[in-house]
């Protein structure tokens, strides 16, 4: 990614009831990529500039040459299927919604970046869209409980017509691809069911023709059509390739007979040259023969193929899986170049090492990840399989990285090695859910679901269980220690939030309000600490005698989650549900800034010492990296 990716929001600002916001806070860098889970998500633009793919609420349009990213924002939901127009004029995307409700289509005018129209038909899901050759009309297909295709125009922005998307109850179909020539007929598949469809505008119809396979019974995943409208090729969960003849709906070839694809094919696409590049859940990338499917090159990349599209003339194309790596591969020598990678699950913590502003960690699921700053690109990856990281914090020298799991144990890796340097096991019962380190490093504090606090001594080949402080009831969700490594505040889900004594290991002042917290900072001159949750509240407390000095309106909507305050006190963010980054002068408590991009639920935050960088991670994968409005003062 290039230090120059940026992308200003202007338009997107949207200030609350009372505050004065200013325009000028940008996001220029997304270090998430790909929504992997998204089948055939990742798209790449007629003008071969761009790719495009969801990320949560958002679809994102990034340059190939530069980096630099935009946001198409509108969805209120995760954003489940993408295609875009022969011509590049339009996008499509659908989004989930909850059970019984009616879902979106937003098509975006890609020249003016914004919201051409609103299509509200289908409930709960769309599974799938297509856009006719000519840009005339939209197919949508809904989720197995609307099971419905419905035809659109896109001109007036009106359905013209729809039908029941399968023949059985049984069946569920999953995917639309609409001819190459003709506006008039569209594909259908799934499980159980393949069909070619007619629509006929005069009288307001489509009609559908059920292909005829034989005895074949297949569940089929994805459907490519041929250049020429001759043939329709269909992935199966079974591994093989069916090949229909479009016109007549008959069976014309399947394959592989015995080297068959592991765990399903996930995605076609059909060469320039009429051989097909096939896709699996097993992560293996196959070029087959367009004559009888035989595998003529392949490669392994990480985890199932989620999608392909192809550039130039065939023989570049990029890949994305399930990990959330989209690779550059050209059919000449089918040699894999990871070109962007993320996390593939919700991030759950960052943090930068005390002092400097270029590097910053992450955690996940299965992972703990490093990056840089300045050329964001991963530059270390520490995976743990089958675990979660729910907390970081680098020590102060720099030498360790300690993490929080949710198997019980503590453990702390070499920063730039990656290598495990010791672990604390049965460090919590109900996991480890924070976790920091005292400014000389020679003990680590950490909190867990059980609700205790334990303080652990590091000497130079163990470690030991210095005290166990009980008095909150329910999981320690923020650990916050003095820096005179004397004192800690501790924040928990049952709230309350509490002062202890580090060398009596007692509690010296307890906070409670009617709230589930969630995030909480020192003020850097450490007499005041700042707190958040589920009651939308940001509330300044007095460390001395716990009272409560000032309680301000954080959110319209959903939970305060993250929350972090400049080295000066100057300002803070704060970020939560709303999928909103507000940035607060601590002395007025109003919002001097706000910046919309984020994708899903913010879950945690931090400002680079020298007020530089915002970096913030969301609940569907994504890092963000902000410029921050407020230089330090001087």
């Amino acid at each position: 990614m290039s230090e120059g990716a940026s992308c200003l929001f202007i338009n997107l600002i949207k200030p609350l009831k009372r505050e004065s916001i200013n325009s000028d806070m940008c996001v220029f860098c997304v270090l998430r990529v790909l929504s992997g889970r998204v089948p055939s998500g990742l798209r790449l633009h007629p003008d071969k500039q761009h790719l495009i793919y969801p990320l949560g609420c958002t679809v994102i349009l990034r340059s190939i040459s530069d980096d630099k990213q935009e946001f198409l924002h509108g969805h209120t939901n995760n954003v489940c299927c993408l295609s875009v127009s022969r011509s590049g004029t339009y996008i499509a995307s659908g989004q989930i919604n909850f059970l019984g409700f009616k879902t979106t289509v937003f098509i975006w005018d890609y020249a003016q970046r914004s919201v051409y129209a609103e299509l509200v038909l289908h409930k709960a899901k769309v599974e799938s869209l297509a856009f006719s050759p000519n840009d005339k009309y939209l197919v949508s297909l809904g989720g197995q409980d609307d099971d419905s295709i419905v035809v659109w125009n896109i001109e007036t922005k009106q359905a013209i017509c729809g039908s029941t998307a399968t023949s059985h109850v049984a069946r569920h179909c999953l995917v639309v691809q609409y001819s190459n020539t003709d506006d008039n007929v569209f594909v259908s598949a799934g499980s159980g069911t393949l069909r070619v469809w007619e629509l006929d505008v005069a009288n307001r119809k489509i009609r559908p023709t059920e292909c005829k396979l034989g005895k074949l019974q297949r569940n089929i995943k994805c459907v490519e059509i041929s250049n020429d409208d001759q043939f329709l090729f269909c992935g199966t969960t079974s591994g093989d390739i069916l090949k229909v003849n479009l016109r007549t709906g008959l069976l014309s070839d399947f394959g592989p007979v015995k080297a068959k694809h592991s765990l399903g094919v996930s995605v076609l696409r059909v060469m320039e040259s009429g051989d097909l590049l096939v896709g699996s859940g097993s992560g293996v990338l196959t070029l087959c023969s367009k004559t009888n499917f035989k595998m003529l090159q392949s490669i392994q990349l990480e985890k199932g193929v989620t999608s392909i599209t192809i550039k130039d003339t065939g023989q570049q194309f990029f890949v994305g899986t399930e990990a959330g790596l989209i690779y550059r591969m050209s059919s000449d020598d089918f040699k894999a170049e990871v070109v962007f990678t993320s996390h593939t699950s919700a991030v759950k913590d960052v943090v930068m090492p005390f002092g400097t502003s270029e590097l910053f960690a992450t955690c996940s699921d299965d992972d703990i990840r490093l990056w840089h700053i300045d050329k964001p690109k991963e530059l270390l990856r520490i995976p743990v399989p089958n675990m979660t990281c729910n907390a970081l914090d680098f020590m102060i020298d720099g030498h360790s990285l300690i993490s929080a799991w949710n198997d019980c144990k503590i453990r702390a890796f070499g920063p730039e090695t990656g290598r495990l340097m010791f672990t604390i096991n049965d460090a919590h019962k109900m996991g480890v859910t924070a976790i920091a380190g005292t400014r000389d490093c020679k003990r680590i504090v950490s909190g867990g679901g059980d609700g205790q606090v334990r303080v652990w001594e590091l000497l130079p080949h163990c470690h030991r269980l210095v005290e166990i402080m009980k008095e909150h009831k329910a999981t320690v969700s923020s650990l916050k220690i003095k820096s005179n490594d004397k004192e800690c505040v501790t924040a928990s889900v049952d709230g309350t939030c509490i002062v202890w004594d580090l060398e009596r290991f007692v509690g010296l002042q307890r906070m409670i309000a009617n709230t589930v917290f969630r995030a909480m900072c020192y003020h850097p001159e450490e007499h005041q600490i700042i707190t958040s949750g589920t009651d939308r509240k940001i509330a300044y407390w007095d460390v001395y005698d716990g009272s409560i000095i000032r309680e301000l309106e954080g959110s319209q909507s959903g939970a305060i989650n993250a929350m972090h305050i400049t080295k000066d006190g100057g300002y803070f963010v704060t970020g939560g549900d709303d999928r909103v980054v507000r940035v607060w002068s601590y002395m007025e408590g109003v919002v001097t800034h706000v910046g919309i991009a984020q994708g899903g639920s913010i879950t945690s935050m931090k400002i680079c010492s020298n007020n530089r960088i915002l970096v913030t991670t969301s609940a569907d994968g994504a890092i963000m990296q902000w410029k921050f409005p407020h230089p330090p003062s001087s």
